[in-house]
């Protein structure tokens, strides 16, 4: 029976939640316009909390809703249905809620809620801001909101519930014709790339990202709009690195997470959705720049307010790309079109004409200063940096949008098929390399200008010992890894040198200047702690991608398919089951498919289990344990965690170690095969493997002509160039997957089979049931053997076994070597240490007056 009271309650509530947000958004507008702090009358401050509050309890109350249809298993509704399973975990579950759009959406609107009482609390330690901020927080609030309202007036849509039932998304669907109360017994499932632990934490990392960009923008529309030109920045700054941090962290989480789940062998892929995101993080550490300029020499006001409002922009132009649907085949993991469109391009285009417009009409009052800038001026090359970023994004930003210029034209009537690089990798990093290059130089002179004297001599000391251990260091590392084999590769490429170098150089020149602040204040190093996380990053990215080794080239000389694109035939190792292979210096071997089981540690080889019909559920063939301890009985019931991925034992040996890799794969009938490479972590490496080829599970095995052998027990024959021996057969009561009655006969055989690696068991059985004779085989993977067990003859003490056999088990396995790949993530962590470091200065530096502000540009000195 449908149950729709908790769709009702969560649908009404986004209803709330968006007449909550425009009454928040006027009564905010209206308390900035009369300067309530100034007046004393706050009532409509007052009355705009109280909206605020009831909007954050409102979407408070539709998440609950949400969380509730998906963890309650409700598929009477669609995004229920379309999104969770029985058999998902509750973390997958979560990451079901914001798997699709409505959802993400929520998840944002969340995060702006919590990040709006945080600001109403501020402002009333400070009151001349609340208003005016929290106006524009609304006012973006209303938007997001509208966008899961799922009202329909007409040919209009505003927005898309995630409550609606199936029978009204269905409505055409002949099984809702026939029963309209139709209620699906299980859902669709996530998408099995999502189902990482990293897709738990991800997302609402990134939407903290995306929400916490809002703050900055907030504060430079509310300095636009109240005449506070400089005083903006202070409350601002802390805001901002919040928000770089937070999405930092996001992006490198989601690179984290396409580095340990997808298989094209690295962490970052130049995918338009990615870049989608990286653009404003640039923009909006360029900005964290110019403002800490600002607070430092009065220079670089207008290019914060600039930067600031860009980033936020660029954050909504972010979600058009990638939720529109216009990027369409352009991405692997953009969400699809919900037809909403039109009204994510309304969002857009109403804080961009509006922000725009308020900078444009403020832009003659906003202070400058006449001071110049020398070249041994901090500013002038923090202000450098800030253009090398945002280069750095323009660049990106103008390849990405080629499907939005295409839809653009074609809405005007041009036709236009301009298309992506066809090697997109090879197309972004020919710049952005350069670009790291200058980041790495820029953010060492920029730090040693910084702390030093602005002048020549004070800087030739300062920069004197980081040159001096950079060029030794380089020196060091390039004539070792070149002529005595100290590295797993040979630095012997110019740029990768240059980018080498540079980063070297801002390694050793922020860490001269965490020296020096040791003496004084170790709290004021946040900057130089960040700007090193990003040269080791910047290191790592080189190492890991331009020196990663494939070791599993095909020297076999054998094409394995002309089916198969050149990089498979090149690239990848060929194992059949048990059959070592040499590869690189380890010896490999493909040992069999394995299963994830509930509640045991270790994965379990499929010939311990028997499916049944559910596929969810296996009887154990054999006692599974894992080292001493013993798990499952034979015999016994178990629950498969996820059927629809086989694990590949690869084992790996060498004359220094041995190990074993996992590597994923599933054959999905509507996204082919989706693999998932297991990592091998090194100190100095990581080895990743992954299949790329593996038999199709759903096809029906080719098994040759059916050859019969009459045996007496003891008897040994020859199998597929195995050796057999059979002992005879045994009456068993159970047969596993079937339900014996009184009356029903089962016996087993039992035969030993002798393969390169291991002796095998088998006990096909014949059985009769209902007076029908049955019989269920057994089938030897590793051997490419069925064994059917066909007949007894009583009189003559002999009994038949059939035997097919076929091709044997195979995967065709890629892996690579990613040497110094750790300096990646470590550096990621170290960076967010640093912001952490200046968020908290930031805010203890909230109270100390700002200096005198510079005097009004006239429209010359603007311009």
């Amino acid at each position: 029976m449908i149950n729709t009271l908790i769709g009702d309650v969560g649908h009404a509530s986004v209803i709330v939640a968006f007449v909550a947000a425009i009454v928040a958004s006027y009564a905010y507008f209206m308390a900035a316009r009369q300067k309530t702090e100034a007046s004393g009358d706050t009532s409509w401050r007052n009355f705009a909390r109280g909206a605020f509050y009831v909007h954050g309890l409102a979407v408070m109350v539709v998440i609950f809703a949400l969380f509730n249809i998906i963890y309650e298993h409700r598929y009477e509704y669609y995004y229920a249905w379309s999104h969770s399973s029985n058999h998902l975990a509750v973390h997958y579950m979560i990451s079901c809620f914001w798997e699709g759009q409505e959802g993400s959406f929520l998840l944002w609107i969340f995060w702006h809620v919590l990040l709006g009482i945080a600001l109403i609390n501020f402002g009333k330690k400070n009151k001349t801001w609340e208003a005016p901020v929290m106006a524009t927080f609304s006012f973006v609030q209303l938007f997001l909101t509208s966008m899961i309202l799922g009202v329909v007036i007409g040919n209009f849509k505003l927005g898309s519930s995630p409550f609606i039932l199936m029978r009204d998304f269905m409505a055409d669907a002949p099984v809702f014709k026939m029963d309209p109360n139709f209620v699906p017994q299980d859902g669709t499932g996530l998408n099995p790339l999502l189902q990482n632990y990293w897709m738990v934490i991800h997302p609402p990392t990134l939407f903290l990202g995306f929400a916490a960009t809002l703050v900055p923008f907030a504060f430079a529309i509310a300095g636009l709009w109240k005449e506070k030109f400089t005083e903006w920045v202070k409350p601002a700054l802390p805001w901002s690195h919040f928000a770089a941090v937070t999405l930092g962290i996001g992006i490198m989480m989601g690179a984290y997470w396409a580095y340990e789940t997808l298989n094209f062998g690295g962490y970052w892929n130049w995918d338009p959705v990615e870049n989608a995101v990286y653009i404003p993080w640039l923009v909006l550490v360029g900005a964290i720049h110019t403002m800490l300029a600002y607070r430092r020499s009065k220079q670089g006001l207008a290019a914060s307010f600039i930067l600031v409002i860009t980033s936020f922009l660029l954050i909504l132009y972010a979600t058009f790309l990638t939720r529109s649907g216009i990027l369409g085949n352009a991405s692997v993991h953009s969400f699809t079109d919900l037809g909403l469109s039109g009204q994510l391009f309304t969002y857009m285009a109403a804080f961009m004409v509006l922000s725009v417009a308020l900078l444009v009409y403020r832009w003659k009052q906003i202070p400058s200063t006449e001071k110049e800038l020398s070249t041994y001026s901090a500013e002038f090359w923090v202000f450098v940096g800030s253009a090398v970023l945002c280069l750095a994004g323009f660049q990106v930003l103008v390849t990405t949008s080629i499907p939005v210029y295409n839809s653009f034209l074609g809405f005007i009537g041009i036709e236009s098929n301009a298309a992506l690089p066809a090697d997109q990798i090879a197309h972004y990093t020919k710049f952005q390399l350069w670009a790291g290059v200058g980041v790495a130089i820029l953010t060492g002179i920029g730090q040693l200008l910084w702390w030093k004297k602005a002048n020549k001599n004070s800087f030739k000391d300062a920069i004197t010992m980081p040159l001096m251990l950079t060029l030794l260091f380089a020196s060091l590392v390039i004539i070792l890894s070149n002529k005595f084999d100290f590295l797993p590769f040979k630095l012997d490429n110019p740029v990768y040198i240059t980018l080498f170098v540079t980063s070297l150089f801002a390694v050793f020149a922020n860490f001269s200047i965490i020296l020096g602040l040791l003496q004084k204040k170790v709290s004021l190093s946040g900057g130089a702690v960040a700007h090193i996380g990003i040269a080791l990053m910047l290191i790592g990215i080189l190492f890991s991608s331009g020196y990663s080794n494939i070791i599993s080239v095909n020297n076999s000389g054998m094409l394995y398919s002309r089916e198969f694109p050149d990089e498979i035939n090149r690239d990848n190792v060929l194992l059949w089951r048990n059959t070592p292979v040499q590869m690189d210096k380890y010896k490999v071997s493909y040992r069999g498919q394995f299963l994830e089981v509930k509640d045991v540690p270790e994965y379990v080889s499929k010939e311990l289990l028997f499916q049944t019909a559910d596929e969810y559920t296996a009887i154990a063939r054999g006692d599974i344990k894992v080292k001493d301890k013993v798990y499952y009985k034979t015999g016994d019931t178990l629950e498969i965690v996820s059927p629809e991925n086989t694990y590949y034992e690869v084992e790996y040996k060498s004359d220094e170690e041995q190990f074993v890799l996992y590597p994923r794969a599933q054959v999905n009938p509507n996204m082919g095969l989706l693999a998932s490479p297991d990592i091998k972590h090194f100190v100095n490496k990581d080895l990743y493997t992954h299949v790329s080829t593996v038999p199709d599970p759903n096809e029906e095995k080719d098994w040759g002509e059916l050859k019969e052998y009459e045996l007496s027990a003891g008897d040994t024959i020859i199998l597929n160039d195995y050796v057999a021996v059979f002992n005879g057969i045994e009456r068993i009561n159970n047969v596993p997957g079937v339900s014996m009655k009184n009356g029903d006969v089962a016996v087993q055989a039992d035969m030993k089979i002798m393969g390169e690696r291991k002796n095998y068991h088998a006990h096909p059985v014949l059985m009769i049931k209902d007076q029908m004779m049955g019989r269920v085989p057994e089938v030897i993977e590793d051997l490419g053997i069925r064994l059917t067990f066909m007949n007894i003859d009583t009189q003559n003490n002999k009994f038949k076994i059939g035997v097919n056999v076929t091709q044997k088990d195979y995967v065709i396995l890629k892996a690579m070597e990613k040497p110094f790949v750790n300096i990646l993530w470590i550096g990621t962590i170290i960076m967010s240490v640093g912001f952490v470091m200046a968020i908290v200065r930031r805010n203890k530096e909230g109270g100390t007056p700002d200096a005198k502000p510079a005097k009004k540009a006239t429209k010359a000195q603007v311009a």
